[in-house]
């Protein structure tokens, strides 16, 4: 048997922590066991529906370097895989349900429905949701009904005796008892939309999906898709219900730590944030592939190629997972560090074009910089506030330039000297290393610490107390900038 497994997400919103992971979820294991990962857009919840929403699935996925075998742009034999292209289908099968005993017409009009709804609140009954009132309606009465021009729905007649069960892959078997499931759920709505769960269940058959992977919250309709199934006589899919995502979160008082479903109040759900903010695709599919899943005990990195052939349902963890801002930012950070210089530059640029800090023609010299800071940057848009020196700058204080245990006149003598070391090396194509190492023979000369040379370069250059290096900031500046900061501070100093 071929593996077949979807995500099927509803395009109302943008994608989101929980969903991408379902979606890796879904990929990886039908990469692993040398199946297909079908892409199916939901879009029959027409009021919410979005064309942003869909972009964003798309780009998202694309972003990741997730690419479906079946789908909307790539097509497919079990097409369209957009719901809204499927109603004659939809419309159809319902019909065979009705004509098979399994459904039937109603025609409940909206006030009644809510009179209803009203009256078993009031009354605390026991009975909640729909009282089956068509169910049993004869050809005369169904007859009178369209007669009065009332466009009927197409409800599910569900058994109010007896439990259903279905199996779980991760949590064995799970019964519900019939009365306790949604009383006879509307399938067709009246314009002719499938409800969600009569699209899902016919999909999911023609598409030939045999396993359901998709999170927790859709348990409890896992019975009355087993009802559908049955009434079609259609062979029931393997579930997989997937652990919750959950936000950690500390009582301000208290200092207690409390979890929760991950959401907005967490910080950044949706992947587009995450990627404006600077987060690298490889570190975010990495990340989130490990909340809730392991692969051992000890390995934690990952490339999308290894978890391609690596991911096995059986190391799912039953227990929600927990999403840790503070451990994807330390992915993302070791994950900066493996990309090459030039990639790293590419990467940062559009950030410090959009602040107004840097142009396309000054590449070279933020190829210098990136060195430098490589090891200090976490997010992509860290760049901004580490390179605003370059346009917001004060000269600094006499104060913020003198060194601890240095005076003002042994600042001055060493700021000189170390301009004219660096003029020299500038100028005759010195590494960074090797002006180093001459500023520190400098500070020997002078009976000073290397800070007493390193430190009133660094906050000439800036205007700032903390900084990238000195070296990364000569050569992001420029040496005439550079010469121009420095004489400015000596002129502090000599004031």
């Amino acid at each position: 048997m071929e593996v077949r497994v979807r995500y099927a997400p509803s395009p109302t919103g943008l994608q989101h922590i929980g969903g991408v992971r379902t979606a890796l979820f879904n990929y990886f294991f039908a990469r692993a066991n040398g199946g297909k990962f079908i892409l199916r857009v939901e879009d029959t919840d027409r009021e919410r529906y979005s064309d942003e929403s869909l972009q964003d699935l798309y780009s998202t996925l694309d972003w990741l370097g997730i690419k479906w075998d079946e789908g909307p742009v790539v097509g497919g034999p079990h097409g369209p895989y957009i719901q809204s292209e499927r109603l004659p289908l939809y419309q159809e099968y319902a019909k065979k349900l009705v004509d098979m005993g399994k459904a039937y017409y109603c025609y409940c009009t909206p006030e009644r429905l809510e009179n209803l709804r009203k009256k078993q609140e009031e009354e605390k009954s026991p009975q909640v949701g729909y009282d089956r009132h068509c169910r049993n309606l004869t050809e005369e009465e169904r007859a009178e009904l369209e007669k009065q021009g009332i466009k009927p729905v197409i409800r599910l007649k569900v058994p109010t005796e007896g439990s259903t069960t279905f199996h779980d892959i991760l949590m064995g078997d799970i019964t519900r008892e019939n009365k306790d499931i949604s009383p006879d759920p509307v399938l067709l709505k009246s314009d002719g939309f499938p409800t969600y769960h009569l699209a899902n269940v016919i999909d999911d058959h023609l598409m030939g999906i045999t396993h359901i992977m998709r999170a927790q919250e859709w348990i409890p309709s896992g019975p009355l898709h087993v009802l559908m199934y049955e009434a079609f006589g259609w062979e029931i899919p393997q579930y997989c219900h997937l652990p919750m995502v959950m936000g950690k979160e500390t009582d301000p008082v208290t200092g207690e730590v409390h979890f929760a479903k991950l959401s907005k109040r967490h910080g950044s759900t949706s992947v587009r944030d995450f990627r404006a903010k600077g987060y690298l695709p490889e570190a975010l599919l990495n990340y989130v592939s490990l909340v809730g899943w392991s692969y051992d005990s000890e390995t934690e990195f990952f490339t999308r190629e290894e978890l391609e052939k690596v991911f096995s349902l059986e190391k799912i963890n039953t227990a929600p997972g927990v999403f840790d801002y503070q451990k994807l930012d330390w992915f993302n950070g070791q994950y900066m560090r493996r990309r090459s210089n030039e990639d790293l530059a590419q990467l940062l640029m559009p950030y410090l074009k959009d602040a107004g800090i840097l142009k396309d023609e000054d590449m070279d010299k933020l190829l210098d910089f990136v060195p430098g800071i490589k090891e200090r940057i976490t997010l992509l848009s860290d760049i901004v506030p580490m390179c605003s020196f370059v346009r917001e700058y004060q000269v600094p204080s006499v104060e913020m330039l003198i060194p601890k245990k240095m005076d003002q006149a042994g600042t001055l003598t060493a700021l000189k000297a170390v301009y004219e070391v660096v003029k020299q090396c500038m100028e005759s194509g010195d590494s960074d290393d090797q002006m180093q190492q001459k500023l520190c023979d400098l500070a020997v000369k002078l009976g000073i610490k290397n800070a007493g040379v390193f430190n009133p370069l660094r906050i000439a250059l800036t205007g700032l107390q903390v900084s990238p290096p000195p070296f990364s900031c000569l050569r992001l500046l420029g040496c005439e900038e550079s010469y121009r900061r420095i004489e400015c501070a000596i002129k502090v100093l000599e004031a």
